[in-house]
């Protein structure tokens, strides 16, 4: 006999019910959701507060005052003092830095059901159910 065992190997057979399929289903969207979110996070993070720092910084080793500097406001661009510039940078990563963390605490949230949810899968269905995310 060539093929060896590892102990026993027999699959139970589970019965899915209505319940199981929509806390499996749940499970799926909530994962998705929150790679959504965490991806959404890393590119506010990233991309937008380091513009906006990048212009802070760029702001802040202008010499004259008196200069104005344009500042888009969405499709427009409007002139103000280099003041006034810097207050309205400083307000732009205050509520990205809210918003950041928003999705944070959504993120969490979500980290709590998909929690629950294993608990209560895992107890039912035992080693038939993987749960735990792809690392590719």
């Amino acid at each position: 006999m060539a093929a060896t065992m590892k102990g026993p190997v027999a699959v139970e057979d589970v019965n899915v019910t209505f319940e199981d399929q929509q806390k499996i289903n749940k499970f799926a969207r909530n994962t998705s959701r929150m790679t959504e979110l965490k991806n959404e996070i890393e590119a506010k993070k990233k991309k937008s507060l380091q513009n906006l720092q990048d212009a802070s910084d760029d702001l802040m080793m202008f010499d004259d005052d008196s200069l104005l500097i344009p500042y888009q406001i969405g499709d427009v661009f409007i002139s103000h003092t280099q003041e006034e510039t810097q207050e309205m940078l400083e307000a732009a990563k205050e509520k990205l830095e809210q918003e950041v963390k928003g999705l944070e605490e959504r993120v969490s949230a979500i980290q709590q059901v998909l929690g629950d949810l294993k608990v209560q899968l895992y107890a039912k269905f035992g080693n038939n159910i993987n749960l735990e995310a792809d690392e590719s």
